[in-house]
């Protein structure tokens, strides 16, 4: 059975989204049914688009864009954040949701957020989308997956100072990751079995204590744990050498333990065709790998690629399940 239309949100309306929906409709053709939530005055002038009143009626792709609308209270000025659109901002992902949980879209796609524009105009309280997404699901652990065609990533800990890591890096949370990780790249990917491997946290995984001694202490134990359960797992490895192509061909993923570790390799490899998903979620959800890019919005030169492959990521993994 084929899944529901993709549910992509607004995002920023001063951002590139409301340029990256029409880019991406404009190259996607009928290959791919999606519907924007947002408000149709936030579009760029002249923009091809149509409205719907229910997710359905994006089943079949048209020549212009399918639009849900939702209104917002403020006009949108490329570069220029409007504090009256930021609750608009949150509620249309809420909206996205609700439609996902009910079926009514088979995923959601993410366009670009500006956290202290959300902040500064709706009090917004979240980090960012991944945690007001596992807010409005109730889940309490989500692991967030940079996805490429030659490489997927998961950073173990994420937005948080390079100092706080090995205090952050907890034996419950690495084990936690690695567990929603295998369970989403079987469930969404269509891995049987998927192979992992996992990074050490200090240059050369701490070189038998001699640079640290998390590797020795919690990383390995825990790995040769997992794998006397039948993980494909391996590691500690320094991650210095696991990201030539040699190496890639051998895992399906690789975990890592901060932030750039994961994001400097797959933006390096590819990096206008990054995929973020999150993990862990009784939904599916991606987004494209960058941010509202301020400075480009309204001068046309926008690249849609990121957000296209979110696009084909999401509808791939709800075919996935909508055949499971």
């Amino acid at each position: 059975m084929a899944p529901a239309p993709v549910a992509l949100t607004c995002g920023e309306p001063a951002g590139i989204g409301p340029e990256l929906a029409l880019l991406a409709q404009a190259r996607l053709g009928s290959e791919l049914p999606f519907f924007w939530i947002g408000d149709p005055r936030h579009l760029p002038e002249g923009a091809r688009w149509h409205e719907i009143s229910a997710p359905a009626e994006a089943a079949e792709p048209g020549d212009s864009l399918a639009v849900l609308r939702h209104d917002f209270a403020g006009d949108a000025v490329p570069g220029r954040p409007d504090p009256r659109n930021a609750l608009g901002v949150i509620e249309v992902i809420a909206r996205a949701v609700r439609l996902a949980r009910s079926g009514e879209a088979g995923a959601v796609c993410t366009l670009p957020i500006h956290k202290k524009a959300l902040k500064d105009g709706a009090g917004f309280a979240f980090p960012g989308h991944t945690e007001y997404l596992a807010h409005l699901a109730g889940v309490r652990r989500v692991v967030m997956m940079l996805a490429a065609p030659e490489l997927r990533v998961v950073p173990v800990t994420i937005h948080i100072p390079v100092a706080e890591v090995p205090r952050a890096l907890t034996r419950e949370l690495l084990e936690e990751t690695i567990r929603i990780t295998a369970a989403a790249l079987e469930r969404d990917f269509g891995l049987s079995g998927p192979r992992l491997a996992v990074a050490g946290l200090n240059p050369h995984a701490g070189e038998g204590g001699a640079m640290g001694r998390e590797e020795i202490e919690m990383i390995a134990p825990l790995l040769e744990e997992l794998r006397a359960e039948g993980f494909q797992i391996t590691g500690p490895s320094s991650a210095d050498t696991m990201f030539h192509p040699g190496a890639r061909a051998r895992y399906d993923a690789a975990l890592c333990m901060y932030h750039d570790q994961a994001l400097i390799p797959i933006k390096t490899v590819d990096f206008a065709g990054g995929v973020n998903v999150t993990l862990g979620l009784p939904f599916i959800r991606t987004s494209p790998d960058h941010g509202t890019a301020f400075d480009i919005a309204g001068t046309g030169t926008a690249d849609p690629t990121s957000t296209i492959a979110a696009l084909r990521l999401a509808r791939e993994m709800a075919t996935r399940r909508a055949g499971a």
